[in-house]
């Protein structure tokens, strides 16, 4: 696990774009929450979709079109480990859980990580479905 010297306080545009209240700019998010918004982003990036960076992403979405199996799981916890372990170094994942649910035809994903110099776990739970 890397360290880091200080504490650093991360921030990243609220991808929702809505305003400040006051000021009227767009809402910026700090810490945890831009962290979250990160990994999510990484999850749910294909390959290509970044011009200039085509290698950052993952096959999560074209794993979606796969048939919902827990061998399908399997290759969804592959991937997002991948993904998060070569594009995120501010994180250190504890536990991906990835559990086929048939009855709403795709994946709930369970995944917990440690932020670098922050030792509070984060767990962020998502639904992937195919969009059609």
């Amino acid at each position: 696990m890397a360290v880091v010297a200080r504490k650093p306080d991360y921030s990243d545009l609220n991808l929702d774009f809505l305003p400040h209240p006051t000021t009227k700019d767009v809402v910026r998010l700090t810490g945890e929450n831009a962290i979250k918004r990160s990994v999510r982003n990484l999850i749910l990036t294909n390959f290509y979709d970044r011009p200039f960076r085509s290698y950052i992403g993952s096959n999560v979405q074209k794993l979606l079109f796969d048939n919902i199996t827990a061998i399908t799981a399997n290759y969804l916890t592959d991937a997002i480990k991948e993904v998060i372990t070569n594009f995120e170094p501010r994180v250190s994942i504890t536990e991906i859980k990835v559990s086929v649910s048939t009855e709403n035809n795709g994946f709930d994903v369970r995944l917990s990580y440690i932020i670098l110099n922050r030792n509070q776990p984060v767990t962020i739970n998502l639904f992937l479905e195919r969009i059609r």
